[in-house]
């Protein structure tokens, strides 16, 4: 059985946690900040967590994470 490539694009953007999920950034911060609500922009900053939904195209894009 061949070995499989890491999408290098999924691989930079997603991490596995030790329980197996996926976590990942949240977008809408590179700029355009000034109309953003200081809550927002405080929000937007954390981590989440992959859906489930969209967990299986994640893990199948980084095979060894």
């Amino acid at each position: 059985m061949p070995k499989l490539k890491t999408h290098s694009g999924a691989a930079k953007r997603f991490k596995k946690t030790g329980t197996g999920k996926f976590k990942r950034g949240q977008s809408k911060m590179r700029h355009i900040l000034t109309s953003k609500a200081t809550k927002t922009k405080r929000k937007l900053g954390g981590i989440v967590l992959v859906s489930e939904a969209d967990s299986a195209k994640v893990a199948r894009m980084i095979p060894y994470a």
